[in-house]
Order: structure tokens, then C-alpha cells, then sequence
């Protein structure tokens, strides 16, 4: 029996496979599990570095032919730059989205399929949505901003950085500045007021377009609820209310070469609005306010023709007779009663002969409101016709509860322009008040109260926002071309005058240095045909005695569309005033008004303003954008007036390097692009050039 082979003659013990995994497992188990830690953690640490440190605080959004929209992280801002990035247009602080103390990650395109389109949520609270648009002809890119909240209850807001930028248009405001940086209004509804009632507010003329002197323009959505409010050379901000709606902020920035360029894309005519101009004849004539405290017709017949015997006896010419919303009342009076509330059979009892009357050139004053005790209004009730007025909901007898509002310190309703019916009725009515008394000038006032604001509630779509002020303005062109309205918004196309708002009697920004900025901004937004205050002031209501800013008021206007006045020139004790107010009467009716009439025609091809501000002629000319001081008519007249008190010399720029100008005073010549210090201008002379070879 053969002997078994030991199969392991080594000293070595046997060990099979199987443990020795086992222990290799036990001894690496924990170091693989610590490099995978290890690993994970230094993965962690490079992405929070990349986001944070690594990543460029830029991201170019969109790109077009010639400027981009970056995200600026640091700043929580949009920027639109050059390409080169050697021009800021603007920057859009991004407020109410995310947290601005927090940082935000990279913004990914959401329509990355498109070029022209960027598409983001923002940590779930709006969603943003941007389209670029180029147009070669006038060198101008667009970009369509729409935020919209994901939720209720959430305000949106967008602010526009000052800093180095010069901002025009927005609204008019009691203390008129040129540019409005140094405006400064809290956050409110951007919506017309009546300053006098609300000095903090916003004006009587109102678009929601802004211009920047870097060649940026922003025109907000009409649709959109907008508030707006201005932090004086820091900012101004848009933002949507909060309501139960998902309400959007949607507006436009274009950028161009220069701001005329941008403004010329922007404000071109729009083939639904074709420009029509107002009746041109009255430029030609200087208004009076005529202000008496009379109680009867037959009085105040008395004072119109004592006034009108005083213009001729002083040599003033013809001109227009402006009586109040209470003379008119009482003019209205005097004629045929039945006919005038509507009635188809005209009274058969004896009215007044105003043969004598019908030969004065007068204007009247007319309101929406009616006064709740007056015959019209009980007679409107009776007839069924009180959804003539502004109105509560129908009650569950179906029957309409007038808004009740207050108008000159009375109990009033108010027209409700939105209802084709009232607006027949009382376009019907003032055409018979005319017409009787041969009236051919009307001003109508008291667009600017809302009485659905005041009591808190929520107006209907037709008449949201500033639709009334709209409306209002479309039915004064049903009533003629010589209509005058106190405000205007979305009616700069219309053939209507536009009233300037009363200023104080001073030197301040609400007195005289107001009236330039004014002139500007109502020009640039399209209401180049406007009637100033009258001279002096007329917040007051009282005559003027400061004879030196009498002339200086009269000076500047006699260059405006119309002259106005409320205190009478021969009040004064010395001739002078008196002669200066006929030589500045004809000055404006033998060179104003041609020139006017001329840059008219421009206007309604183009809206290029006919009272233009000094960039204008030159607009890459950084001392012309806050010339506050001067203005230009077209672009061959430059008017510098003085409006500091006891000056009798000024600075004055002259812009254009390539333009020559001449003073019509002496026919001195001067070259553009200079600045004339300390240029003589005596207190009966104001300082025209005239552009050579215009």
C-alpha cells in the first residue's frame, strides 16, 4: 500500500483565499470610505468655489448687432452695454425677486433655442421673459421686458440708475426740473393729479416713457398698473401693485446712438394716432383772465365790456376774454334754458339780448361735473338717464347710485365720458351753449379727479388708470379744434391745446424757473401746442406787483404758442410795462408765430417737437443735458432768457461746434460749442441767436 504525498511540505501554515479577502476588506474598508468623503468634499468646496469666486460676475444674456443685456451679479442688476463694453446705456436694478443680500446662481436660458429670446424662473417667485429686436434703419435695438409673479400678492419692481445718466419725461411735477434727476417723489400711482389739491404728486401731463441722455428710452405697457416713484439723483423706480391678480411689470428699453435718435424710434407717429393740429389761429391772440366776483349775468355783461373797452383804450389788440367755470355759469344763464338741458322745444319766453355780447371774443370754462343740487341733475334722475354719471354698481332694483364727489368746494357727480350716450348729450349741449353765444374758444377742466380713488374703489377697465383723462380729450375733438384741456395723457396726437399748470408768483422752481423745464417737457412728449400760465403766476389768484418779474415772465412766453395774462399791464404805475407788453406782443405775432407755424408742419409728420431742448442740434454734447435755461425753437432759434432775480447778465451756451450763431440784437456772431460768460442782457431785452444760414 503505497504512502500518502504531504501535500504542503512548507512551513508555512495554509491559507485559503477567502481569508485573506476578508482581512484585506476589514483593513481597506475604512480608507476607501474616508477617500470617498475626501473626494466628495473637495468636489463640493470646487463647485461653491466656482459659483462664487471662480464665476465672472457678468453673464451676457442676449446679444445683438451692437449692444448686449448682461446680469451683473454683484449689483443684482440688468445692464445693457455695447458689445466692447466701452458704454453703459443703462442699468435696471432688480428689486422684490429673490434675496439681494444672497447670492444668485448663473442664469440659464430657458428658450435657449432662440437667440433673440431669454426665458428664466427666478427662485420661484416671477418669471421673466426677454425679446431682442433690431432695426437697421435707425440704428436701434429693443429689448421687451415682462416679469410676471408666480403668485399673488407679490409687487414687482425695476429701478433706473441716475448715475451718469440725464433723464427726461415721466410726468410733469409741481417743482419742474430739466432733466428730472432732481425730482423726488415717493412711491404713488403714476397717474394725473391736480397739483394744487396734491402738490406731491404727478401732473397734468403724464406718458410713461423716460429718455436717457446716454441714448436709452423706456416706454411701460399702457395695460400695466404701474407705480412710480423717484429718489433724487439715485434713481427711479416702476413697480406693479399687489393684488389678488397675477399682475405683470412689462415695458421696453431701446438704445440707439444718441437720445434724439432713440426718441425719433421711439415717439415716431403711430398709424392709428395720425397728428392733427389744433386751431392754429390762436396763436395769433394773447388771452386775458378776466377774474370778477359778480352773482349775476347782467354784472358780469358789465365787466366784459369794461374790460374790453380798457384793452382798446391801452392799444393791446384784439384778443380772447378768458372767463372762469362760474362766469361761464352765469353767461349760461342768460340764454335759452329748455334748449339747453336737451328739451327738442325751445323755450317761448323772453331771454336776453346778447347781440352785443356775441361781438366779444370770449372764451368759456366747462367742467364734467355737475352739482347734485342743479336742474340738470334732477332732471336726469327723472328721466332715467343717470348712467350719464359715474356710477356705483346697478342695486338689486336695478337702479345706478351716482358717484358723489366734490368739485370747487360742491357736492357734484361726474360725467361719465365711457358712455357713448353722455357723451353725445353733452357735446350736444356745449355745441348750443356756443353757438348762442358765439363762442369759439372752450376750455375744458377737471379730467385729473377720480372719484372711484377717493372712495376706495376699484373704476371699471374703461376707465382705469387715465382712461378718463383720454376720453375726456377725444370728446373735446368732437366739440371743435379750439378746445383747451388741463391735462393730457395718450392724447398729444389730438388737435387740442393743452393748459399749462398754474405756477407760484416767484423766482423758484415753482414759480418762473419752472416754466423752461416745462416748455421741454411737454415738447419732448409730444404737446408742443400749449398755453402757458399767464404772466406773473396765478396760483395766487391775486394781481402781481413785482414789476421786474412781470417783464422776465413776459419775456419768456412771448416765445411760447400763446400769451396769457392774469394781471393787466396797466396796473403798474409807470408806462414801461405797458409799452413792453405791446412790443413783446407784436414781436411774438411778426417772428413767433411763423416759426411756429413752419416747425407745425414737421410736428405732424414726424413729432419731432416744435420747442426743443439745446441736445437736440447736438446731442453727443455732454454740457447740453442739463441746460435748464434755454431753449430752441426748430433748430434755428435759441432763446436765453434771464430768470434770476436783479440779473442783468447771464451765461449762455451756444451749442453745435459746427453751427455759427448770431445775436438779433447787435448781430454779433459766435461760434457752437462755446460758452458765453457773462453775456449782457438788460432787464427790457431777452437773448435770441439765430443759427446762420438756417
Amino acid at each position: 500500500m503505497p504512502h500518502a504525498r504531504n501535500r504542503n511540505p512548507s512551513p508555512i501554515p495554509e491559507v485559503t483565499w477567502d481569508t485573506g479577502l476578508k482581512e484585506m476588506n476589514e483593513t481597506w474598508k475604512g480608507a476607501i470610505a474616508c477617500l470617498g468623503v475626501a473626494v466628495f468634499f473637495v468636489m463640493t468646496i470646487g463647485i461653491i468655489y466656482w459659483q462664487v469666486v471662480d464665476q465672472p460676475n457678468k453673464n451676457w444674456i442676449l446679444r445683438g448687432t451692437f449692444s448686449g443685456l448682461i446680469w451683473e451679479r454683484s449689483t443684482h442688476s440688468l445692464v445693457i452695454q455695447t458689445l466692447t463694453e466701452n458704454k453703459t446705456f443703462v442699468e435696471i436694478g432688480v428689486k422684490n425677486i429673490g434675496n439681494p443680500e444672497a447670492d444668485v446662481p448663473f442664469v440659464r436660458n430657458l428658450c435657449w433655442l432662440n437667440k433673440t429670446e431669454f426665458c428664466y424662473t427666478w427662485d420661484s417667485v416671477a418669471d421673466i421673459k426677454i425679446s431682442l429686436e433690431s432695426d437697421d434703419a435707425s440704428q436701434t435695438e429693443c429689448y421687451n421686458i415682462t416679469w410676471t409673479p408666480r403668485s399673488c400678492h407679490m409687487d414687482l419692481e425695476d429701478c433706473f440708475s441716475m448715475v451718469n445718466v440725464s433723464w427726461y419725461g415721466g410726468a410733469s411735477v409741481q417743482a419742474q426740473n430739466w432733466p428730472i434727476n432732481n425730482a423726488s417723489v415717493s412711491m404713488r400711482p403714476f397717474v394725473v393729479s391736480d397739483l394744487q389739491d396734491d402738490p406731491s404728486g404727478y401732473g397734468s401731463v403724464l406718458e410713461r416713457y423716460f429718455l436717457g441722455s446716454t441714448g436709452v428710452a423706456v416706454l411701460v405697457d399702457p395695460e400695466v398698473a404701474l407705480h412710480v416713484s423717484f429718489e433724487r439723483m439715485q434713481q427711479f423706480c416702476l413697480r406693479t401693485p399687489r393684488s389678488m391678480e397675477r399682475l405683470p411689470l412689462k415695458y421696453t428699453v431701446c438704445v440707439g446712438p444718441n437720445l434724439k435718435a432713440v426718441h425719433q424710434k421711439m415717439w415716431r407717429p403711430h398709424p392709428s394716432h395720425k397728428p392733427a393740429l389744433p386751431n392754429m389761429d390762436t396763436l395769433w391772440l394773447p388771452f386775458w383772465k378776466l377774474l370778477v366776483n359778480v352773482d349775476s349775468g347782467v354784472k358780469l355783461e358789465r365787466e366784459l365790456r369794461t374790460f374790453s373797452n380798457r384793452l382798446k383804450r391801452h392799444r393791446l389788440g384784439e384778443g380772447v376774454i378768458s372767463l372762469t367755470e362760474h362766469s361761464t355759469s352765469l353767461l349760461s344763464d342768460m340764454v335759452d334754458h329748455e334748449y339747453l338741458y336737451g328739451k327738442k322745444k325751445v323755450s317761448e319766453g323772453p331771454t336776453r339780448d346778447l347781440t352785443l355780447m356775441r361781438l366779444l371774443n370770449i372764451s368759456v370754462t366747462l367742467s364734467p361735473f355737475l352739482g347734485v343740487d342743479s336742474q340738470q341733475f334732477q332732471a336726469s334722475l327723472e328721466d332715467g338717464t343717470e348712467a350719464y354719471w359715474l356710477s356705483l354698481p346697478a342695486t338689486p332694483q336695478g337702479h345706478l347710485a351716482p358717484l358723489l364727489t366734490q368739485w370747487k368746494e360742491k357736492f357734484c357727480v361726474k360725467l361719465n365720458v365711457s358712455n357713448p350716450a353722455a357723451v353725445s348729450w353733452f357735446t350736444e349741449w356745449v355745441t348750443s351753449l356756443r353757438s348762442q353765444l358765439s363762442v369759439e374758444y372752450l376750455v375744458l377742466e377737471g379730467g385729473e379727479r377720480n372719484p372711484f380713488e377717493e372712495h376706495g374703489l376699484r373704476p371699471p377697465e374703461a376707465l382705469a388708470r387715465d382712461k378718463y383723462i383720454q376720453l375726456l380729450a377725444e370728446m373735446a375733438t368732437r366739440i371743435g379744434n379750439s378746445a383747451i384741456v388741463t391735462a393730457g395723457t395718450r392724447s398729444s396726437h389730438m388737435a387740442l391745446f393743452v393748459s399749462m399748470v398754474p405756477l407760484s408768483s416767484d423766482w423758484s422752481h415753482t414759480g418762473l424757473k419752472s416754466l423752461i423745464p416745462s416748455v421741454l417737457h411737454y415738447s419732448l412728449l409730444g404737446y408742443s401746442f400749449f398755453i402757458p400760465d399767464a404772466v406773473g403766476g396765478s396760483t395766487s389768484k391775486e394781481l402781481i406787483t413785482d414789476e421786474e418779474l412781470f417783464i422776465r415772465w413776459l419775456q419768456i412766453v412771448s416765445f411760447l404758442p400763446v400769451i396769457s395774462f392774469q394781471t393787466p399791464p396797466w396796473v403798474y404805475d409807470e408806462d414801461r410795462v405797458l409799452n413792453l407788453t405791446r412790443i413783446y406782443i407784436a414781436k411774438h405775432q411778426d417772428f413767433v408765430v411763423p416759426l411756429i407755424l413752419k416747425y407745425a408742419e414737421e410736428w405732424k409728420t414726424s413729432r419731432n417737437p416744435v420747442y426743443r431742448p439745446l441736445w437736440w442740434v447736438s446731442p453727443d454734447d455732454l454740457n447740453t443735458f442739463t441746460i435748464d435755461d434755454e431753449f430752441l425753437i426748430g433748430d434755428e432759434v435759441l432763446v436765453a432768457p434771464v430768470t434770476e432775480r436783479g440779473a442783468t447778465q447771464r451765461d449762455i451756451y451756444l451749442p453745435g461746434s459746427s453751427f455759427q450763431w448770431q445775436d438779433v440784437s447787435n448781430t454779433q456772431v459766435f461760434d457752437g460749442g462755446t460758452c458765453l460768460k457773462d453775456y449782457p442782457v438788460g432787464l427790457e431785452e431777452v437773448a435770441v441767436f439765430i443759427r446762420r444760414n438756417s
